[in-house]
């Protein structure tokens, strides 16, 4: 199954080049609408679509995401949006399953580090590709000087995340170390 992941990834990444070339801004992106013209919309049982404007977006805490198709949870590929918003970022976690990344707008700041200091995070820029490798752990977030960052993810369910814990919740998250949470 890695290959069609691989496969599809290819295929979405290519599809994810043109929107930024064709978008005047993120916002248009994101939130864009139809182009004038006096043609009439492809048959939808043959071409099914939605507008930027038409796409849902959940999330909060500086992290959006919009299900493109498919589902994380659920046996198959899924597809998804990641926006983060600027000064917002995830804490040291990892996921079952491996997921394809791609840079659509902005930079993206990562670490694989279970020490929590955002600022050694690195730095990926906007038309890269990288992966979550399975159960490896990871962080990731936008800066507020590099602004959002618009990613293209592509995986393989169903996929469960295992968010560590600070070693010391008595103290503040920045600048320390992540351990895996208790057993249950």
């Amino acid at each position: 199954m890695r290959v069609s992941l691989k496969f599809g990834l290819a295929a979405l990444a290519t599809l994810a080049l043109a929107g930024p070339v064709f978008a005047e801004s993120l916002d248009k992106l994101l939130h864009g609408g139809a182009m004038a013209t006096t043609n009439a919309p492809p048959d939808p049982s043959h071409i099914p679509f939605s507008l930027p404007k038409d796409i849902k977006w959940t999330g909060s805490n500086g992290e959006y995401t919009a299900m493109l198709f498919g589902d994380p949870n659920k046996a198959g590929i899924y597809g998804q949006l990641i926006r983060w918003e600027p000064g917002h970022n995830s804490k040291p976690h990892f996921h079952s399953q491996d997921r394809f990344i791609y840079v659509v707008s902005g930079t993206w700041w990562v670490s694989s580090s279970t020490h929590y200091d955002t600022n050694k995070m690195y730095p990926v820029p906007a038309g890269s590709k990288t992966e979550d490798v399975k159960n490896t752990v990871h962080w990731d977030g936008a800066k507020p000087a590099t602004g959002p960052a618009l990613l293209l993810l592509v995986g393989e369910g169903p996929m469960h995340t295992t968010r560590l814990v600070p070693k010391d919740p008595s103290k503040p998250e920045e600048g320390q170390d992540f351990v895996p949470p208790p057993a249950k």
